[in-house]
């Protein structure tokens, strides 16, 4: 018999033990669903990053980004931290009560977010004054009045300057500056930040699947579109509100 026969028998006898051995092994993992314990534990990585609401995390060098720790005074005197807002879903403003310009806007779309979700215990506002010089609790309070701001977990809240900014523009990513070109002398953005009930900073994707990170608060659903022709947002943030209410 030639060498290249032995060698056939050889592989035969390989593939053979291979299929007695580890067949009917693979044969019982089928039974036993472990494929689909396999493809489940993917589904679960997946839903750890976007939620089960499909809502994505903000991240921070590779890390869902969560909001700090703050100490903030509201407009009853009453101290209020990231903790008071522990197991709610919320949503994060930056404004000053003296703004003439986008801040009256963002708060009316803010009143009609918070009549939305009137009956809802899971859901709060924080709305973070940049100008504590002025804005006291006594004149949050009077502004709250104003606004019609009735639901017990919408703070109004100040604290010092240099605090409020930090948490601005480094808290939230949310920029808030002094320009002393200014009528004002401040400028700020009118987005919205969206918080789960774990204090992780939440949006939805764009089309391209990036996390939209904002929320446009400036124009009302009344408005549908700005005079630059961008689409309002507050829908969307209501749609996205419940789905974390949801989770």
């Amino acid at each position: 018999m030639s060498k290249n026969n032995y060698s056939y028998i050889g592989i035969a006898f390989i593939i053979l033990v291979f299929g007695i051995i580890f067949i009917p092994k693979i044969v019982n993992r089928i039974k036993g669903d472990d494929v689909v314990r396999d493809d489940s534990r993917s589904i679960a990585i997946a839903k750890a990053k976007h939620g089960t609401s499909g809502l994505k995390y903000i991240e921070l060098n590779g890390k869902p980004k969560k909001v700090p720790a703050f100490s903030f005074t509201n407009q009853e005197g009453k101290t209020i931290t990231n903790k008071d807002y522990e197991g709610k879903v919320y949503v994060v403003e930056f404004f000053f009560t003296t703004c003439p310009t986008i801040c009256p806007r963002m708060n009316r779309n803010m009143v009609d977010i918070q009549n939305h979700f009137k009956n809802e215990d899971n859901f709060g506002i924080a709305s973070f004054s940049i100008m504590p010089e002025v804005d006291t609790p006594d004149v949050l309070k009077a502004y709250a009045a104003r606004y019609k701001i009735t639901d017990p977990d919408w703070n109004l809240l100040t604290a010092s300057e240099e605090t409020v900014f930090n948490l601005a523009n480094v808290g939230f990513n949310i920029f808030v500056g002094k320009v002393e070109d200014d009528e004002m002398g401040f400028e700020h953005s009118g987005d919205f930040a969206l918080i789960d009930k774990n204090g992780f900073i939440r949006s939805r994707t764009d089309a391209f699947g990036n996390p939209k990170i904002f929320y446009k608060g400036v124009i009302s659903e009344q408005e549908k579109y700005d005079e630059d022709g961008n689409e309002q947002e507050i829908t969307m943030l209501k749609e996205d509100i419940k789905k974390l209410l949801n989770e």
